[in-house]
């Protein structure tokens, strides 16, 4: 790998660095500086950072701007209807990828596209470039684009300087493996530190947009890999092809839903890329055990019928929450989970003693699901099951959400069989716990699903007695007494089972 004597050249269309009103300077040589500044903070020494000046008449290109390209890491093209117009700054872009000593290492491109406006099309770049994801330094307002420009004041401002910050790290880092690659060739170590894991942050409706970029630096800063790396097709079938291949590179999914519906594939289902992106992930999930995180802020509503409908479904059908925890907190919460997911993806920690010896062969586990208020009641049914010869384990009820949900996962994941007591928890409760069954599988890693029951005690409601009335399978009836009948069969079938694993 070569050593640079240039970090990065900008290239861009001189027309676009013109001053706007009252400002003294065009958003090209304002943005040259927030960069330089930014990025010579992130690397503790000055930016080597270099672009044309002069005001050319005319695309007639310049040999000293390509002779620089060998010795520059990094290009910054400034993406804009007129940039993909000119002939000169399409073969800037196109110089680099030849003569730049290769335009990726790790799989990171050394070319980052700011679109300081929004483009038609980007197929007068090279295939590399073109598929890179790109920093969009403009918003939609009244269907308008606006550039990212203090000019336009102090919201404009400060979003503006989060993008360049967000940009000034993303490159630092890239300068900092490429001169680690350099010293590497230079002086050859088998010492390597451990790959972190692939995640992938899925696509999001506009609403969500500032979140996963937050989250998306924030992940990369701890060394992870984000995916998607680039543009994804937006024609439906190769989309969908596209984001089962990446999500097969994958250890852990991210969904952000808003209230907006989101980009929507040219195909026969018209679903947005939200939605898709989440049944992907559930078919994911059942195949390999992907587990995943939905972030659905609570209060989530929308305007939009389609994505209303599927906000609703997200909170009620337990096929599309499959595999995954759904967050309704903020994002510091949000955070929080998906580092302690990556934490236990990264260093499982090992079962306590009393759980290995529950999972042994011929263990006889049956986790007794209830709410807290139905802990004395469920008294004489564990110790029933205990002078059985088995092992009866209820919910974790005290310590953080995240602690409780890991408890809860490991006990459907070992149990050999289990029973849903329906006491005092209410007909909600009760929906929530078959849906939460349905996801049963993707916690036992491809093991069949255990005998589940249902045990009925007081108080007695009109949910309890349709369940008698319909004479629904698998129930311990135990309004009118101990059902030792029902109870007797689950631990004949466990013994008969334990005898032959």
């Amino acid at each position: 790998m070569p050593r640079y004597n240039k970090d990065l050249f900008i290239s861009y269309a001189h027309i676009d660095n013109q001053p706007v009103a009252s400002a003294r300077e065009g958003w090209i040589s304002r943005f040259h500086a927030s960069l330089s500044a930014l990025l010579s903070m992130r690397l503790g020494q000055k930016a080597e950072i270099w672009r044309d000046n002069k005001l050319q008449g005319n695309d007639v290109f310049a040999d000293e701007i390509v002779d620089q390209f060998a010795q520059t890491a990094v290009l910054v093209s400034i993406l804009t209807p007129r940039y993909l117009k000119s002939d000169w700054c399409t073969k800037e872009v196109r110089e680099f990828c030849n003569r730049g000593g290769g335009t990726a290492v790790d799989n990171k491109a050394r070319v980052f596209k700011v679109l300081k406006t929004p483009v038609d099309t980007q197929d007068a770049l090279p295939p590399l470039v073109k598929n890179i994801l790109g920093y969009e330094f403009f918003t939609m307002e009244d269907g308008a684009p606006l550039e990212l420009d203090p000019e336009y004041g102090e919201k404009f401002a400060q979003e503006y300087n989060r993008k360049v910050g967000k940009l000034a790290w993303d490159i630092s880092q890239l300068l900092k493996i490429l001169a680690a690659s350099a010293d590497a060739t230079a002086s050859p170590t088998d010492s390597q530190a451990p790959a972190k894991a692939t995640i992938y942050l899925a696509e999001c409706s506009y609403d969500r947009k500032e979140t996963r970029e937050i989250l998306e630096g924030d992940l990369r800063r701890h060394g992870y890999v984000v995916l998607p790396d680039e543009q994804l097709p937006r024609d439906e079938p190769e989309y969908v092809a596209a984001v089962e291949r990446l999500m097969e590179r994958s250890k852990l999914s991210i969904h952000l839903v808003g209230a907006s519906y989101g980009a929507v594939p040219d195909g026969p289902s018209q679903k947005s890329v939200v939605v898709l992106q989440n049944e992907i992930a559930v078919r994911r999930s059942k195949a390999a055990t992907l587990p995943r995180v939905i972030w659905l802020p609570e209060g989530t509503q929308s305007g939009q019928a389609a994505q209303q409908a599927f906000i609703e479904t997200l909170h009620r059908d337990a096929e599309a929450q499959f595999g995954a925890d759904l967050l309704t907190g903020d994002i510091e919460a949000l955070k929080t989970s998906i580092y302690a997911s990556l934490k236990k993806l990264e260093r499982p920690e090992p079962k306590p003693a009393a759980e290995r010896a529950a999972t042994e062969k011929g263990s006889k586990l049956i986790y007794l699901l209830c709410i807290e208020k139905d802990r004395k009641a469920t008294v004489p049914v564990r110790k029933y099951f205990r002078e059985r010869g088995c092992e009866v384990s209820l919910p974790a009820f005290e310590g953080d959400a995240a602690a409780i949900r890991e408890a809860h996962q490991q006990l459907m994941a070992d149990c050999n069989a289990l029973i849903v007591f329906y006491g005092a928890g209410d007909e909600a409760w009760k929906r929530t716990m078959d849906n939460e069954l349905k996801r049963m599988g993707s916690y036992r890693g491809g093991r069949p699903f255990p005998p589940i029951h249902t045990y009925l005690a007081e108080p007695k409601t009109g949910d309890k007695e349709d369940f008698i009335d319909m004479g629904e399978s698998n129930l311990m009836n135990g309004l009118a007494g101990m059902p030792d009948a029902q109870m007797a069969a689950l631990v004949q079938a466990m013994d008969a089972a334990s005898a032959t694993s």
